[in-house]
């Protein structure tokens, strides 16, 4: 199992952080990658071929501006593409909107904006239908979570 992990310039690194950590939490191997589709779309069509042969399983690429990154990775490949507008410009919408608005037969699943936490999230999940071992680490983590925010739930407040 492997995911590969996308931005478009240096720049995205530290709003795709979230998920580079939340892959490592959940022991996925990654590697990450700084590409632009448009200054050097040569070397993303190599990586491509390079994560079509070493069984990449899913591809995170964050995006911002027009934010073709992601929909130029889907267009070469079959792997699932999960899509992170990133804020730029117009606070991000336009991000948005040129991610989530691919044409039909070439999707890409897409997070709200700056959220590569839940596009981690959502490569472990669609993983874990293939890995039992990671589908149990998911579930424990869920269970975590609902523990924690049970026990900070009260029941009544004292004014």
């Amino acid at each position: 199992m492997k995911v590969a992990v996308i931005f478009g310039s240096t720049s995205d690194k530290e709003k795709m952080r979230p998920a580079i950590g939340i892959l490592n939490e959940f022991g996925i191997p990654h590697a990450d990658y700084a590409v632009s589709a448009h200054r050097n779309p040569e070397l993303l069509t190599k990586l491509i071929q390079e994560f079509e042969a070493t069984g990449v399983e899913c591809v995170i690429a964050g995006a911002g501006l027009a934010a073709h990154l992601p929909g130029v990775i889907a267009s070469q490949t079959v792997i699932p593409v999960i899509g992170v507008p990133l804020e730029a410009a117009l606070g991000g919408i336009d991000s948005l909107l040129s991610i989530v608005q691919m044409p039909k037969s070439i999707p890409v699943a897409t997070v709200g904006i700056n959220n590569s936490a839940n596009a981690a999230f959502l490569a472990i999940q669609m993983l874990a239908v293939k890995y039992p071992d990671l589908k149990r680490k998911l579930i424990a983590y869920r269970q975590r979570m609902k523990e924690e925010i049970e026990s900070n739930y009260y029941k009544g407040v004292e004014w």
